[in-house]
């Protein structure tokens, strides 16, 4: 009997993976053969079993003739073999069941390049008002899907139940939860519900903004929700193939989205960040794209440009036709000339970083490649950034377009020439030509964008020095809860309160900070051995995508991208996609395996039917009831009864918990878009009418953690029931200076002096560099010491003018520190106008007494 070549495509297909519809083909193809005689063993398809191996010999009972139809006499033998026809073909059946998840793969591909997408198109989903919608649809689809699912499971018939204690009886949630468990990339989703389950503790306990906590624990969910759609998707059929059309749609629009804005093509607001600052850019203008930030917006395509640049030189390392090359090294330029026109310097240095990461990862023999891809669209592009740098990227319509085109043209015909003269078989000069070639692109290149960053430098270097104080400012502030982190938004709701200077910035320029500082070490670690894992997993398994990885993660490290949520989708993708590239080299290199099938014949059936006979009695004896031993018997029925009571609670449970975090997700997110949807309305009225008040009603009954939406609705009430409501804010946003600052103001109209100060007070520690706060503070203080004044309560007005005068000397002192440049003033922090006018009327009020201070106001320090 000659040996039989499985397919790795039929084993997979009973395993529950997704097999490739050519290798099934091929197996239905390999399954004659010539002598008319073929035997099938399947013990690994319904084992689920991976155990044999090329020198694998298996015995096997079970024989039949090309003539006959062979069908499995028990349904329950787990070795059974599977059904075939006359000619040896499998069945019809098996082939239907096969193709039968295709309309998922369809609706779980779409839905996840859709949320891809719409991330790009939404600023990088970096503010709560842009992920709402993405997660309403998200959360919507996923839980319709489920819903699906839930109704699509059918519980197996009698005959084909298996004879075991947990088995009897199973019904559509012990099939529903055994999916789901035995789902290859569940693992993977673990890491963001980790990260969601904290900030919703911290949304619980109590943290410095349950509103920054509540986000947070949405953007989580959503990234569960996309981890959990991009796992199913990389082990169902084509799932490469849908990730990497994904990849490709999401970075070439990012890419073009951004070059045609510069030409004029594409209009694009805040696409362009203009400054006269040239420390911030040299050419007067850097390009932000989509994502509004050229700092993200360069990390993220040179994610996208590395990976065209390893997978172009995998396409170089051989000779192929001309169109092929084309196409592959047709989004190289624009990528690499996007990337220049960012003029962010950290994502040059982490893409340099990555792109030496990714020389050293080749063989030997495929490093030249990489560089023949990179040469010419490198040289191009750097020329482009030139040309569109002097025009301050906003050249006119007409030049714009044709340098791109020529630099483009140029980059194509470069590539090709220097992968003809390298492939070209001749003598020593071609090669010598090509390395020649790339050595002076190279040089070209780095002399053309090396010069916006030696003018940036030369300019100064107060950026970089305002991000040490920032990440001084935050270790120190990380120390206070090392463990456990102070929740969602931290930085951005305390960096006034601790800065210690004024520079500008809502975030903390350092993912690692930014995590430590909402959810400390806890959050760190579960981070950090999420990245670990991915990255061993693309170590092993997709090399060509650890280049775009290690952006995310080394320039992560040296700016905010990581509040994007587009970036944490990105990283999702790629583990993905490595994913789907393992399942299918697993495919490949099973589908070579010889597995050898000695069939042994019986004389006689006899043996057979009695170890047939021996095992359904020792079923029959372990399961039923017998008369011989009650006690055992009773005994063995109430454990039985309480496995069986356990597995369905774990069930019904596993099952409750994912539409509870599903439904919930979107419940609260539908809320909150509808707080947000009501506030703009609200914000479009005129100041004080009745339409303000109601949309500001319905926004708050529907988000009343918000500090604006509160704050906007209170100056709509009387002042008692303001500053009522404003206090129950505070549990919310205990460290937001506005609420001080409006809780002051309405006590000073109650002629309470002492309490608008306290109030004032507080609100300056909490922002001691907001000169108009303390401006706004200093006149109400004098507003109603005037009034106390009037009224006859001179001892009041002397306390309430007192601590005035404190307010403002202490004022003055730090505006004079900061204007003698000790430190830089990012926030342009000065002396406003009217203080001094304000310092001198307190003064006069306070010295009108010979005792003008209290024993409480005398004990505050300055």
């Amino acid at each position: 009997m000659k040996n039989r070549t499985m397919h790795k495509g039929v084993v997979r297909y009973r395993r529950g993976y997704a097999a490739n519809e050519e290798m099934m083909e091929q197996a239905f193809e390999r399954s004659h053969h010539a002598n008319g005689t073929e035997y099938v063993d399947n013990r690994d398809l319904c084992n689920g079993d991976s155990k044999g191996s090329k020198d694998s010999t298996y015995n096997r009972e079970d024989t039949y003739n090309k003539d006959d139809t062979y069908k499995k006499e028990d349904k329950n033998n787990s070795n059974g073999a599977i059904q075939t026809d006359a000619s040896g073909s499998f069945s019809q059946s098996l082939r239907c069941k096969r193709y039968s998840g295709w309309g998922w793969t369809v609706g779980v591909g779409i839905l996840s390049i859709v949320l891809l997408l719409a991330g790009c198109l939404s600023r990088g989903l970096y503010y709560s008002a842009d992920l709402y919608p993405v997660l309403l649809i998200a959360g919507g689809s996923i839980l319709i899907m489920f819903l699906l699912f839930l109704v699509g499971i059918r519980p197996k018939k009698a005959s084909e139940r298996i004879p075991m204690s947990l088995g009897q009886g199973r019904g559509r949630l012990e099939r529903i939860v055994e999916k789901i468990f035995r789902f290859p990339g569940m693992w993977r989703v673990l890491w963001p519900l980790g990260m969601m389950t904290c900030f919703g503790l911290h949304a619980w306990v109590g943290s410095v903004s349950k509103q920054g906590s509540m986000d947070e624990m949405l953007r989580w969910s959503l990234l569960a929700m996309f981890t959990l759609l991009t796992a199913i998707l990389a082990t169902r059929t084509d799932g490469a193939r849908w990730l990497a059309c994904g990849w490709q749609m999401a970075g070439g629009l990012l890419v073009l989205s951004g070059i045609l804005a510069v030409c004029g093509i594409l209009p694009l607001p805040f696409g362009v960040m203009r400054t006269a600052d040239p420390e911030i850019s040299s050419a007067g203008a850097r390009l932000g794209g989509l994502l509004q930030y050229p700092n993200a917006y360069g990390a993220v395509v040179g994610m996208y440009a590395l990976e065209r640049l390893t997978a172009t030189a995998r396409v170089i390392a051989r000779p192929v036709p001309a169109g092929r090359l084309i196409a592959a090294v047709l989004p190289l330029m624009p990528a690499q000339a996007a990337l220049l026109l960012s003029e962010s310097r950290g994502a040059w240095l982490a893409t340099g970083c990555a792109a030496v990461a990714a020389f050293a990862l080749q063989r030997r023999g495929a490093r030249l490649p990489l560089l023949l891809a990179m040469a010419a669209p490198l040289a191009c592009a750097a020329w482009l950034y030139r040309q569109l740098a002097a025009a301050q990227l906003a050249p006119a319509p007409v030049p714009g377009l044709l340098a791109l085109a020529g630099a483009w043209a140029a980059a194509l015909l470069g590539t090709l020439l220097l992968c003809r003269l390298w492939h070209s078989g001749a003598a020593k000069a071609p090669r010598a030509a090509a390395l020649t070639a790339i050595v002076l692109a190279g040089a070209a290149a780095a002399l053309m964008a090396v010069a916006s960053t030696a003018d940036r430098l030369a300019a100064g270097v107060g950026t970089g020095v305002s991000r040490l104080q920032m990440w001084r400012d935050a270790l120190q502030l990380w120390t206070e809860a090392a463990w456990l982190g102070h929740g969602g938004d931290t930085w951005r709701n305390i960096f006034r309160a601790i800065q210690s200077s004024p520079y500008v910035g809502g975030e903390v320029h350092n993912g690692l900070l930014d995590l430590a500082l909402d959810t400390g070490m806890i959050g760190i670690v579960l981070v950090a051995g999420w990245f670990l894992l991915t990255l061993r997993s693309i170590f092993h398994f997709a090399p060509q995508l650890m280049p775009s990885v290690l952006i995310f993660g080394l320039h992560g490290a040296m700016d905010f991208d990581w509040s994007f949520t587009l970036f944490w989708m990105l990283f999702i993708w790629l583990g993905a996609w490595a994913t789907a590239l393992k399942t299918e080299t697993e495919g490949v290199q099973r589908s070579g395996v010889t597995v050898k099938y000695t069939p042994i014949r019986f004389k006689s059936g006899s043996k057979s039917r009695s170890k047939s006979r021996s095992r359904s009695r020792s079923l029959f004896l372990r399961y039923l009831p017998t008369q011989s031993h009650p006690s055992a018997v009773s005994m063995r029925s109430f454990f039985h009864i309480f496995q069986r009571v356990t597995a369905w609670l774990i069930r019904v449970s596993t099952v409750m918990i994912i539409l509870f975090w599903i439904g919930g997700t979107v419940w609260l997110t539908s809320r909150y878009a509808v707080a947000e949807v009501q506030y703009h309305q609200a914000m479009s009225e005129p100041a004080g009418t009745p339409a303000q008040k109601v949309h500001l009603m319905v926004a708050l009954q529907s988000n009343p953690n918000r500090a604006d939406i509160v704050i906007s609705f209170a100056r709509t009430l009387p002042v008692r029931e303001a500053e009522t409501l404003l206090l129950n804010s505070l549990s919310h946003s205990p460290m937001h200076p506005q609420i001080y600052i409006e809780l002051g103001r309405l006590v000073a109209q109650f002629d309470e002096g002492q309490q608008a100060g306290e109030y004032f007070e507080q609100a300056i520690a909490l922002n001691r560099y907001d000169g108009i706060g303390q401006s706004s503070a200093l006149y109400w203080m004098e507003q109603v010491a005037r009034r106390e004044w009037k009224a006859g309560f001179t001892d009041r007005a002397q306390q309430t003018a007192a601590a005035g005068v404190q307010m403002y000397e202490r004022y003055q002192l730090l505006a004079e520190e900061v204007e003698a440049g000790n430190v830089r003033n990012d926030r342009r922090f000065v002396l406003e106008e009217h203080a001094p006018g304000y310092g001198e009327n307190l003064r006069r009020l306070a010295s009108a007494f010979s005792h003008p201070f209290t024993p409480e106001l005398t004990k505050r320090s300055p």
